[in-house]
Order: C-alpha cells, then structure tokens, then sequence
C-alpha cells in the first residue's frame, strides 16, 4: 500500500503529523526506514514521542495490533532501538 500514512493500521493523524515533522510523509517512505528508524527520527524531532509509536509503527508495517507487538516483539524491537541510539 502506498496511501496515506493514517491510512494504515493504528496509525491514524496524530501519528501521521507526528512523521510528517520528521519528514516521513508517504508509506513509501515509511517501510524504507522500518520502525525503529522512523521512530527514532520522530524522537529527534518531537522528544516526548512514546514507545507505543514505536509499537503502532511495527504493527502498521506488519498489518498488526499495536499491542501484539508490544507484547511479542518488544524485546527485539528494544534492542534495535538501542542499537540504532548508540550507533551500531
């Protein structure tokens, strides 16, 4: 799907803006990065972006619930996060 951002599952407009400011506004775009990447870019650009961005992002990506990625992928998508923080 290469639609709007809000169009994918759990990501609705605050999410989109919330991209958008980072300068990801196409789906596109968004799937290029992965999660991680995006999020990390939204938290350089809007600091108090919550984990659960995180897990909606994945679960847009993977056409699933942001609670089931938060419940079996958050150890994985953690890593990958503190890996990316630290410049691995």
């Amino acid at each position: 799907m290469n639609g709007p951002i809000a169009s994918l599952r759990g990501l609705g407009p605050k999410s989109a803006h919330m991209l958008a400011a980072a300068g990801i506004a196409t789906v596109e775009q968004l799937r290029a990065l992965g999660a991680v990447e995006a999020y990390v870019r939204v938290c350089e650009a809007q600091p108090g972006a919550s984990l659960n961005l995180l897990w909606a992002l994945e679960g847009a990506l993977t056409d699933r619930d942001w609670r089931a990625v938060a419940r079996e992928d958050r150890m994985r998508l953690l890593l990958a996060l503190d890996d990316k923080r630290r410049g691995l």
